[in-house]
């Protein structure tokens, strides 16, 4: 039986188990979810749930579940188990596939930074709309932050909104004008999930600070599910 194991809690991560499940006759797949999010949204079939305890812990449990190929479909900025598993495939001779889906396309009015601090010190002053999510808000001042859970710790001098997307433009413009938001600092995430606060910002001409993606590893990437599972069905592997 063929064992992929898919890294990440994005929509990607649960579309790809699922189609996995479905093209590949007798395949194990295998969700790891990071757990940081109280109640996440699970895919089909087998989860784990947690960290593996580094690099050493990553290569033990390859060897363990004898794992044939790694997907990483974790969030774009979840840089450090990116590495983790380049390491950990690297040692073991596991073909490591990384699937990506693009950031956005720059518009006028977008500022790019290549940290949350220095967003953070960019927009101080402004009331700040904050979708960076919840590890990095210490470095604010002012503005309304939304997170799907509690920050810990949390931040007083922000107003804390808890929500999960996926966002529509409406309620987007709404919670804008609610908060008189003067600029939105967002990471480049990409995909149409939380987007609708783009095109919001856009229509009521609030500037947008953008913090710029970790770079890349040095695998095989992909952009989409469809191109991760022909990889995956090719017969060579995630390499």
């Amino acid at each position: 039986m063929k064992t992929v194991l898919v890294l990440g809690g994005t929509g990607e991560a649960r579309a790809l188990a699922a189609a996995l499940a479905a093209a590949l006759a007798g395949v194990r797949v295998i969700s790891s979810l990071a757990g940081r999010v109280a109640d996440p949204k699970l895919p089909d079939g087998e989860v784990r749930v947690g960290g593996f305890g580094g690099v050493e812990g990553l290569v033990a449990y390859l060897r363990a579940e004898r794992v044939d190929a790694v997907v990483d479909a974790t969030h774009p900025f979840a840089d450090r188990i990116t590495a983790n598993a380049l390491a950990a495939t690297t040692a073991t001779g596991t073909p490591f596939l990384v699937l990506r889906r693009p950031g956005w396309p720059p518009e006028d009015g977008w500022e790019y930074v290549d940290s949350v601090a220095e967003a953070a010190a960019l927009v101080a002053g402004r009331r700040a709309f904050i979708t960076t999510g919840r590890q990095e808000l210490g470095a604010f001042t002012s503005g309304v932050a939304r997170t799907v859970d509690p920050p810990d710790p949390p931040n007083p001098r922000l107003r804390l909104v808890l929500d999960r997307g996926p966002y529509t433009v409406d309620g987007e413009l709404a919670l804008m004008r609610e908060h008189r938001v003067e600029v939105l600092v967002t990471k480049d995430s990409g995909g149409p999930m939380t987007a609708a606060k783009l095109t919001a910002a856009r229509h009521l001409g609030i500037p947008v600070v953008v913090v710029r993606r970790p770079p890349p590893p040095d695998a095989p990437l992909v952009e989409t599910v469809a191109e991760a599972v022909d990889r995956l069905t090719r017969g060579s592997g995630a390499g």
